[in-house]
């Protein structure tokens, strides 16, 4: 993970490039961003799916579940 100054300076530097692109340069960009949006949502889904499955499987909880049930 970069720390805040590292993303600073990575957004300050691809905010200059941007500025200097061609239009369709910025379409093709802001259409990958989206595919990337798109894909990381469809990820977390996953994991979501996933979790459930394994609760059900398993029949496991979570920490907190754990913490605040008083049947344990």
């Amino acid at each position: 993970m970069k720390t805040e100054s590292e993303r600073k300076e990575i957004i300050n530097t691809i905010n200059e490039l941007l500025e200097q692109a061609y239009d369709s340069t910025l379409d093709e960009i802001l259409s990958y961003l989206q595919k990337i949006d798109d894909i990381e949502d469809g990820e977390v889904l996953i994991a979501v799916k996933e979790a459930k499955e394994d609760i059900q499987i398993n029949e496991t909880v979570t920490w907190d579940e754990y913490k605040n049930c008083e049947t344990f």
